[in-house]
């Protein structure tokens, strides 16, 4: 009886393992695997990484992994599972590699969704209240500013009751975000063509079209996937539907969003504005973006950092730990899910 176990290759940026890893992590992977040495690989093309792939019956992968083309797959015989530890299988497994393999493929993107989504909730109710600026404003008059204008009391654009709040993608991320805001005074309302008005009143919310969406709402925030179609789908004809005072989040890709026309709203001091992933990113280091006080600008940290790492290294050990006891995937990706992923 053969009992060996499976070869685990660990591929990713040099750096992370520390934060996916502890002891109750690689002692659930040394149970059902064995781990390649040498880990983590971040290059198939020298001998040591094309030796590595060969062997491996498992690729554990993440940020930083190389992309699994049909020139590396072709070494990779073994190989019969990628568990992707993030969300977006998109740069390790492009298209030609599922015109070429069987190979199943699992994703962390449940897991990463939560940190974002209440990154983006905590986002509506930071900037609603204005906290941002009006931190910059305190610290400068260190307690001599006192309760009025200031301090956001005859402002009736700041703060959260009842607010509308409009989310532009009813994705994975747009839902738990959608969840939160139910249990509070919101009115929410949803953009995303793939919807139905059944399935919007179901989530609480009302099916809006995205133009009306931008009028309506108080806070609007994105969370569409990066498909041709999405391109700049956010630009100056939307932006100037926005209402003045209203706040623009984005949270999602900077692919959604046409940033010359955001930065020409931003000078203009219109709107409140928060950006964790610009486009380019990281931005220019001249941008003006980085000294507008009416923007806050995030260095992409709503997805996972810190111990947050670990709900990712769960769930992809999880599906490892299945995959070798024959169970079904928990988060199988099929090449159909990449048309619309957020």
């Amino acid at each position: 009886m053969n009992t060996s176990k499976p070869k685990l290759l660990i591929a990713m940026r040099s750096e992370l393992p520390e934060g996916f890893f502890g002891p109750r992590e690689w002692a659930r992977l040394n149970a059902v695997t064995d781990v390649i040495p040498g880990f983590p690989y971040t290059d198939f093309d020298t001998v040591e990484g094309g030796k590595a792939l060969a062997e491996a019956d498992i690729l554990l992968a993440a940020w930083g992994t190389p992309s699994l083309t049909k020139a590396r797959l072709a070494h990779a015989k073994k190989l019969k599972m990628v568990a992707y530890a993030a969300s977006s299988v998109r740069t390790v497994t492009p298209t030609e590699f599922w015109e070429t393999s069987n190979i199943l493929v699992t994703t962390a993107a449940s897991a990463m969704a939560v940190p974002v989504a209440e990154f983006t909730y905590a986002a509506i109710i930071m900037c609603g209240k204005n906290v941002f600026r009006l931190r910059d404003a305190h610290r400068t008059e260190r307690g001599t500013g006192g309760f009025g204008s200031r301090r956001g009391m005859n402002q009736p654009h700041l703060g959260n009751h009842a607010r509308r709040i409009g989310i532009v993608g009813a994705s994975r991320i747009g839902r738990l975000v959608i969840d939160m805001l139910a249990r509070g005074t919101f009115e929410i309302a949803v953009y995303d063509p793939f919807l139905s008005s059944d399935e919007a009143t179901t989530l609480g919310t009302t099916k809006m079209e995205l133009h009306q969406l931008l009028a309506w709402s108080d806070v609007v925030s994105l969370h569409a996937p990066i498909l041709p179609e999405t391109r700049h789908m956010i630009g100056a004809h939307e932006l100037a539907l926005m209402a003045d005072h209203a706040i623009f989040i984005n949270t999602a890709r900077g692919w959604l969003v046409d940033h010359d026309a955001l930065l020409a709203e931003a000078q203009s001091g219109r709107l409140r504005i928060l950006i964790d992933t610009p486009e380019p990113e990281p931005l220019p280091t001249d941008s003006p973006f980085y000294d507008l006080p009416n923007v806050v600008l995030t260095p992409h940290i709503a997805g996972a950092l810190g111990n947050e790492l670990r709900a990712l290294s769960d769930l992809a050990i999880t599906e490892i730990e299945r995959f070798v006891a024959g169970i079904s995937p928990l988060h199988p990706v099929m090449k159909q899910d990449l048309e619309r992923v957020a």
